[in-house]
């Protein structure tokens, strides 16, 4: 009797149970209408975006280029995590079989390791636009501007392959339930009834490389800026350029911030509550935030959308 309860106990799970941003019934109407809206209003933007760079020849520069990568690269995201969060406020906790619950989060490292990759390349597009503009035409010639863009898409591709290879391969034997509205590696790792020190310093390792690695990236190219800013005779210039740096650096912030909190110490935050509303900033407020603060504010994207309406 003994050892086949034994035996029952190390049966692997066939499926998590997600408990959702919120189990409370009350709430969850009213949550699902606002993050439904919010989920239509990013993809919206983001299509806008897509479609206005990739029909206009004014907006055929490497900036641009990078920001449309981003707008497709959102869409895919908020694809990956909203629909699970949705289902849970609609229905409640809901149940997901161990392979689909192993392909979001193979798609959600993917995306997050390329947003990372993408922002830095975005901040080191404006450092040599503004720091070395003569050397702009050369130094981010399309030839460079793919080999970034691809370097970003395959690089999250290769992260996420290893580390969801790594996580796939652990043991679950129970219990089964996420306090989280998708599959995260966090929550994931400490449902783990195996050895984790391995996963744990891959994922530690890869969060440093991927994560810290182009944090620094763009930290340089934006305090590059700003010295060469400061530099600048005119004070209208310093003025504008202050203020694109400013709202790009408040998204890098928020973005890495969240992120960092949760994937460079994953496995024991005792907090689930607040690693789901860090989430929550990462996957969702900040994919809606970004086409408002990269695109929608600047002057030549509003010159472009003004003759797609035909506005005066």
């Amino acid at each position: 009797m003994e050892s086949s309860l034994e035996l029952g106990n190390m049966t692997r799970v066939q499926e998590f149970v997600l408990l959702g941003l919120s189990t409370r019934p009350g709430i969850r109407n009213a949550l699902f209408a606002v993050f439904l809206t919010l989920y239509l209003l990013t993809l919206l933007e983001n299509t806008l975006i897509i479609y206005l760079i990739c029909s206009h020849s004014e907006l055929h520069k490497p900036m641009y280029f990078f920001l449309g990568n981003l707008s497709c690269l959102e869409m895919c995201y908020v694809s990956v995590t909203m629909p699970s969060l949705l289902l849970g406020l609609w229905t409640g906790p809901c149940h997901v079989p161990f392979t689909a619950c192993m392909t979001q989060l193979f798609f959600f490292i993917v995306l997050i390791c390329t947003e990372c990759t993408l922002l830095a390349s975005m901040a080191y597009d404006r450092y040599v636009a503004i720091c070395r503009p003569l050397h702009y035409p050369l130094l981010m010639r399309p030839q460079v501007c793919l080999g970034l863009a691809l370097s970003s898409w395959i690089g999250g591709l290769l992260v996420s392959v290893v580390k969801t290879s790594c996580i796939a391969s652990l043991s679950y034997c129970g219990p089964n339930v996420l306090n989280q509205f998708f599959c995260d590696v966090s929550p994931l790792l400490n449902l783990s009834c195996t050895h984790v020190a391995l996963t744990e310093l891959v994922d530690f390792i890869s969060a440093i490389v991927i994560f810290c690695g182009t944090l620094l990236v763009a930290l340089a190219s934006y305090s590059a800026i700003v010295v060469a800013v400061l530099l600048m005779p005119s004070a209208a210039a310093r003025r504008k350029a202050f203020s694109t740096c400013a709202s790009h650096l408040i998204v890098v912030g928020i973005f890495y911030s969240a992120a960092l909190f949760i994937y460079c110490r994953p496995s024991r935050i005792k907090s689930m509550d607040l690693n789901k509303v860090l989430s929550v900033i990462y996957t969702v407020v900040t994919p809606m935030c970004n086409p408002i603060i990269y695109c929608l504010r600047n002057k030549e994207v509003h010159v472009v959308l003004r003759k797609t309406l035909h506005w005066p």
